[in-house]
């Protein structure tokens, strides 16, 4: 027989030394040499006792299939029909182990993707959840159905007809401006068309920046009560009303 050099690894169960050492030997997983991998097997297990450590019950029962698989492929036809009742001589003793090597060949196959799948989630990095309760005003104004979630779902609607889901790809000079300077200027815009305007129109901006900055701004001019938002029903037009012009 052969030798070979085996090392103590960390198996996972007798099926996970089974396809090591199948892959060591170079050997054809639907055609197993029953002999030979029977006898690297034991050796291994044999090993593993003098080196004084603790073999699981399960590899033990693994050694004694091998042993009987090797018995049945070794006896002669005359002797296997007496010694096993249940020897069906169009069946391959060893189909149903490497039935077994290949289903956990599978699996190990899947838990390896899914390992390197967690390394790559690994590094993305999400922003931490951010409370926006307090721009919620709908538990402020009785008779407004206006939620955050409206708002956020009309400035999604409002970027993708301008189309400025993706980055914008043209040079333009960029011009810091403020959430305070643009308050100002929603409330100056406001007040100017009778102190009520159409949400989109307050979106004239040609850049994403830009839009961003006018929807912070109006997020906490609502938050600060200086003006609301109305609308009739569900998925109608949003208005923007200043808090002196509104009515009962």
């Amino acid at each position: 027989m052969s030798g070979i050099n085996f090392k103590v690894e960390a198996f996972e169960g007798p099926l996970d030394l089974l396809l090591q050492l199948i892959q060591q030997l170079e050997i054809d997983i639907y055609d197993i040499p029953m002999a030979e991998i029977t006898d690297q097997y034991l050796e291994y297990i044999h090993m593993m006792k003098e080196l004084e450590l603790d073999v699981a019950s399960e590899y033990l029962v693994m050694a004694a299939t091998l042993l009987a698989i090797k018995s049945k492929m070794l006896l002669p036809k005359q002797e296997l029909e007496i010694d096993f009742e249940d020897f069906d001589d169009s069946v391959d003793p060893r189909d149903e182990l490497v039935e077994k090597l290949m289903e956990y060949k599978r699996f190990k196959e899947a838990a390896r993707q899914l390992k390197e799948k967690e390394s790559e989630r690994n590094f993305y990095f999400g922003k931490a959840p951010m409370d926006l309760g307090e721009y919620d005003t709908s538990s402020k104004q009785a008779n407004l159905d206006v939620s955050l979630n409206d708002m956020l779902g009309a400035f999604h609607k409002m970027l993708r007809r301008k189309k400025l889901n993706q980055p914008l790809h043209t040079r333009v000079a960029k011009q810091e401006i403020s959430i305070d300077q643009r308050m100002n200027e929603v409330m100056d815009y406001i007040e100017a068309t009778d102190g009520r305007v159409v949400f989109e129109d307050l979106f004239e901006a040609s850049t994403k920046d830009e839009l961003i900055v006018t929807f912070l701004a109006v997020l906490e001019l609502m938050k600060r009560r200086q003006i609301g938002v109305s609308q009739s029903s569900s998925f109608a037009t949003l208005y923007v009303f200043s808090r002196g012009e509104e009515e009962a």
